[in-house]
């Protein structure tokens, strides 16, 4: 099996059903590193009577994905591409460049191999020029990339969905618990107690036992 190389694909539409002509652009040298981030946000709580503050969930953040590659013009990489300026304006057309059929730029995705694959939009594009001809025109060149992880508000909306009221969670209840702390862990509101009371038969004013297991059925806002 040959060296197979990176390629950055532009898509028209956010579910990457549908790539803008042309061919998707090779790297001329993989990247020697990729860095993948991901971060969760919290809100700092200080609970009464406490010296420390909690740290409450408050949501993930989109993954980013940034690498460096070069782009080598001397002739020596690939005896055919030669041109930087042709080089750099391909890159562009693909992941940079404002395009008018749908008024933004393109979606992107960064595949190298069967491994990596990242649904993308472009967030920083960095380019620092290392060799030059006699003339004063470049030869070589550095280009820092960065793309943030996209998902389409189809997608997003049915994964969300997963944790709406609307679905029946089982959840085992942990010693001290209450009904209304389990009501606002599973929906982020404390005033769905009684429904879930009154769908395990439950006085819903009694201590919970630990490692006990709780139905949270399915409910609608017209419910509280």
């Amino acid at each position: 099996m040959g060296l197979e190389y990176m390629k950055i694909t532009g898509y028209y539409d956010g579910d990457f059903m549908k790539p803008i002509p042309g061919n998707p652009y090779e790297v001329m040298i993989n990247p020697n590193s990729i860095k993948w981030n991901r971060k969760i946000h919290y809100n700092n709580q200080q609970p009464i009577g406490s010296s420390q503050a909690s740290q409450k969930y408050k949501n993930t953040a989109i993954d980013e994905l940034s690498f460096e590659i070069v782009i080598d013009c001397t002739g020596v990489v690939f005896p055919k591409r030669i041109n930087m300026a042709n080089e750099i304006k391909a890159l562009e057309d693909i992941v940079y460049d404002y395009d008018g059929k749908i008024h933004r730029p393109n979606y992107v995705i960064v595949q190298w191999g069967s491994d990596l694959i990242f649904k993308s939009v472009l967030k920083s594009f960095n380019t620092t020029y290392t060799l030059f001809r006699p003339d004063g025109s470049p030869l070589r060149a550095k280009v820092a990339l960065s793309f943030g992880e996209y998902v389409s508000p189809k997608k997003k909306s049915k994964e969300e969905k997963k944790e709406s009221p609307d679905v029946t969670h089982l959840v085992e209840v942990v010693e001290g618990e209450s009904l209304p702390q389990l009501s606002y862990k599973v929906w982020n509101s404390p005033f769905y107690y009684v429904q879930v009371a009154q769908y395990n038969g439950l006085n819903k004013f009694r201590n919970l036992k630990g490692g006990q297991q709780l139905l949270f059925p399915p409910i609608t806002i017209t419910d509280v």
